[in-house]
């Protein structure tokens, strides 16, 4: 008896080897749930898998239910991005997207919204002129607010009051209680200092398209600084160890961090 199958629209997040040739991939379906299924033969350069289902593609995937794996049948390259693997930058401004997207999604439980926001990040990543990095940081604060870890930038989270954010200043901010933290709420959270312009950055780039996100230009000390902000969230709140942002840190910004 044949076994299901099913046709999903998906993005690769990542590529495990198994055995000789074949290759695990974990994919971002359409819904936004996690599917991982086994590319018999995918390493062979023969294969019609081989280039159909690189990292940061975007196909259409024949499945077949497997034992323990689903099992690629069959796929229809739709973006192959190969921007995004051939130019060293741009790669390593792609990466933290997939790696958030590969820990925080799972099987059967779809994400409103989450595939398309990622499939629009990484084509901004890949064509946009300005710093690919900026759209980095968009996507992942718009997608930890689809996966319900949006931070408040603008509304104390004590009392609702929404400071003022002057620049060049530095806002109470609570990272355990999930935003900022006005002067009179300040000795009933735990509080650190983030800067005010990091706050004003990571809002405006919450609440903009990505269209109008590629002609931003973040000066390059505030957008280190909000990355920075981004990974320590996201260790906080999903327990996530970011090493592309790491790996970022080090070899772009040039930060131990």
């Amino acid at each position: 008896m044949a076994s299901p199958t099913k046709t999903i629209t998906a993005l690769v997040l990542r590529r495990t080897k198994l055995g000789e040739t074949d290759v695990i991939v974990t994919l971002l379906a359409e819904d936004g749930s996690q599917v991982k299924a086994v590319a018999k033969g995918a390493r062979k350069p023969t294969s019609s898998f081989a280039s159909r289902l690189e990292l940061y593609s975007v196909a259409k995937i024949l499945v077949a239910e497997g034992k323990n794996l689903d099992i690629v049948k069959e796929v229809r390259l739709l973006e192959g991005n190969e921007a995004l693997r051939n130019d060293f930058f741009r790669s390593s401004a792609s990466a933290p997207i997939v790696e958030l997207l590969a820990k925080s999604t799972y099987e059967n439980q779809p994400t409103a919204r989450l595939f398309a926001l990622s499939r629009a990040a990484l084509h901004s990543i890949a064509t946009t002129p300005n710093d690919p990095l900026v759209a980095t940081l968009a996507g992942l604060l718009k997608a930890l607010a689809f996966l319900g870890f949006r931070p408040s930038f603008t509304e104390c989270v004590g009392c609702g009051d929404t400071p003022e954010l002057a620049e060049g200043t530095r806002q109470t901010f609570s990272f355990f209680d999930g935003g900022v933290v006005c002067a009179r709420c300040a000795a009933h959270h735990e509080t650190t200092l983030v800067s005010a312009g990091v706050l004003q950055w990571c809002n405006t780039l919450l609440y903009s398209t990505l269209q109008e996100i590629e002609a931003y230009q973040v000066p390059a000390g505030v957008l280190e600084e909000a990355l920075v902000f981004t990974n320590e969230w996201i260790h906080l709140h999903l327990g996530i160890s970011m090493k592309s942002l790491t790996f970022l840190f080090k070899n772009v910004f040039n930060s131990s961090i």
